[in-house]
């Protein structure tokens, strides 16, 4: 039996002295490496059980492959954690997810060894495919293109239409398969459940091995009996696991490997390497393994602000949110009308719709990693008289504007989408701000988008776009929980003016309320008035709300938006004087408070901006 070593991760030169260790030195980094991952985690925040399932993986990559030249193309990448740490970002890792520290996804202006933005799902395959096909016009056929995907990023759409094109690519395209049969929630539909089956089929792998590697030592007679049974392989194979999807698609197939054993994991990615045809590798591991509270809950523990080591509890209990008071909204309206149901894309908890799943389980519907099927799944149960919710975070939602336009706004069709995180959001950074659903919502036609401040307000533009309204109704609010000011005011589904008899009008909508109203008092003491006018249904706005912008002098807006297609892009024509503060660039990962400052809408930043232009 091999003897451990007492090697230490940060004498190594890293990724290259891995190559150097035997296995049983590559088990003490990998436990080094996730004592590292838990204690940064559990101080910064950020994707836990995911990366702990993935340490074995990623050093047996690192072994493998020649990262920058080979590609690790890390699907979503909030597993890349370890990646990080074996490509020289070992000691800066303290900073991850910090106001000018490392992101929490991959970045190829962080380092060379991240080949692709991450941060959305089931990208990775059509990424490494276009990689593989540029080494091969290049004239390379030594390296290779590796995807590494999840079983939950397999339920997107975008998966599948990378395995069409690369199965038969004839490209050094390598897709690992990571099956821990979780996502965020626990991973949903036909094709996990297959991944779950595939989980079993060793007997299958182990036997065609076997009988493989019998045939090609046997003298004369091997090849030609290869060739006879080449024939009966599928009727063995459809007796041991029926059929295999992914060579059907041409894929060569490897697994199922142990993804914690590294000697297992190294022979598997070898013998795809050397192959030089698309391969798949499947592997299956343990999501939080090796830390017992996220092995034992690792939905909860997928993504995590801080919390402590020794019991695994968050440091401070978690509030109510404005997803919590979503999905209760949501939920409660639905013991009453029969019709609503509703829907989400593998982000039950992150959405707050588990209460509405106990509830009403039989009008809940969690369709996986596929937002662009959830919208026009809505459009149907919407065509059939039900009234579908389709809850979703701001940056997801993106990836089903056309399924919007087309499948829903165009027939006027109802259906309310709860916008979750709109706004900033800290520090996922640049992937995951919710900053472009005004500007894209704002500009579809038979849409209405609500952007509520607070609780209350938020379930009366609920119950309003759920029972009143008709076409495509939005209401978006931020991560996190309502603000004392922000509860304390006036309450409509469609806008509140505070009047000062001023001449200068500041409009903003949603949370930063709260910062508007803070700076109109920091105005004050420096002897500037100013009125407030706080929208709620940002589109279309209603005349009335119109005509008060349009009777001052000087207005300035305030929105965590993208300016190009903002609210305050589209009324500025109503202003006689206008001065909007938007968003208009992408955002780094950082503390919610420094972005809106370095956007201009902290409340110091805000009253500035007033007093330099009055």
């Amino acid at each position: 039996m091999e003897k451990k070593s007492s090697v230490n991760i940060y004498d190594l030169n890293l990724p290259s002295d891995l190559r150097k260790l035997t296995v049983g030195e590559c088990d003490d980094i990998c436990a080094q490496i996730r004592d590292i991952l838990v204690d940064t985690v559990s101080k910064n925040g950020g994707h836990l059980a995911s990366n702990l399932g993935t340490v074995e993986l990623s050093v047996a990559l690192h072994r493998v492959f020649h990262s920058p030249k080979d590609k690790l193309v890390w699907d979503v990448s909030h597993q890349s954690y370890t990646h990080k740490l074996l490509t020289g970002r070992l000691e800066s890792f303290n900073t991850l997810r910090q106001q000018g520290g490392i992101s929490g996804f991959t970045r190829p202006s962080e380092s060379k060894h991240d080949a692709f933005v991450g941060g959305h799902s089931s990208t990775a395959v059509s990424a490494a495919l276009g990689m593989a096909t540029a080494m091969r016009l290049k004239g390379d056929n030594k390296h290779s293109a590796i995807a590494i995907v999840g079983d939950g990023a397999t339920s997107g759409g975008l998966f599948f239409e990378g395995i069409n094109n690369a199965g038969k690519s004839k490209t050094n395209t390598i897709v690992v398969i990571n099956n821990n049969e979780m996502s965020i929630s626990k991973s949903v539909g036909g094709f996990a459940k297959y991944l779950s089956v595939m989980r079993t089929s060793d007997s299958y792998i182990r036997t065609k091995g076997v009988v493989q590697n019998v045939l090609d030592k046997t003298p004369i007679l091997g090849k030609p009996i290869a060739n006879t049974i080449r024939y009966s392989k599928n009727v063995v194979k459809e007796a041991l696991i029926h059929s295999n999807f992914f060579e059907e698609m041409g894929f060569e197939f490897i697994g199922p490997i142990d993804g914690h054993n590294i000697a297992e994991l190294e022979y598997g990615l070898r013998q795809a390497k050397n192959m030089h045809k698309p391969v798949i590798v499947y592997v299956m591991t343990v999501k939080g393994k090796g830390y017992a509270p996220a092995e034992a809950n690792p939905g909860e523990y997928h993504g995590v602000g801080s919390f402590e080591i020794k019991t695994g509890n968050p440091d401070v209990t978690p509030a109510d949110s404005f997803s919590a008071e979503f999905g209760c909204c949501v939920s409660d309206l639905a013991r009453d009308n029969n019709k609503v149901c509703a829907v989400t894309a593998a982000m039950k908890y992150g959405t707050g719709l588990q209460y509405f799943a106990k509830e009403h389980p039989s009008r809940f519907f969690d369709v996986g990693i596929a937002e662009e099927h959830a919208v026009t799944f809505c459009g149907g149960l919407a065509s059939m008289g039900m009234i579908p919710v389709f809850a979703v975070y701001s940056t997801f939602l993106q990836r089903a504007v056309d399924q919007i336009i087309h499948d829903l706004a165009i027939s006027n069709t109802h259906a309310v989408i709860g916008v979750d995180r709109a706004g900033i959001v800290g520090g996922d950074g640049e992937t995951h701000q919710g900053i472009f659903d005004v500007s894209l919502l704002t500009s579809i036609p038979n849409t209405t988008v609500y952007s509520p401040s607070c609780y209350e307000e938020l379930r009366l533009c609920t119950g309003k776009a759920i029972l009143s309204d008709n076409g495509v109704c939005a209401v978006r609010y931020p991560r996190g929980e309502e603000t004392e000011i922000c509860a304390k005011s006036v309450l409509s589904t469609d806008f509140v003016f505070e009047n000062n008899s001023a001449d200068i009008l500041l409009v903003t909508y949603g949370r930063l309320y709260e910062n508007v109203t803070k700076a109109k008092s920091i105005l004050n003491k420096a002897g500037v008035k100013a009125d407030v006018l706080k929208l709620v249904k940002i589109h279309p706005v209603s005349k009335q709300a119109a005509d008060v912008i349009s009777s001052h002098k000087k207005v300035f807006f305030f929105e965590e938006s993208y300016e190009n297609g903002s609210v305050s892009q589209k009324l500025d024509r109503l202003a006689n004087e206008s001065y909007a503060t938007c968003i208009t660039d992408f955002l780094p990962h950082s503390d919610v408070g420094s972005l809106l400052d370095k956007c201009g809408l902290s409340p110091e930043k805000i009253a500035k901006k007033v007093i330099e232009n009055i």
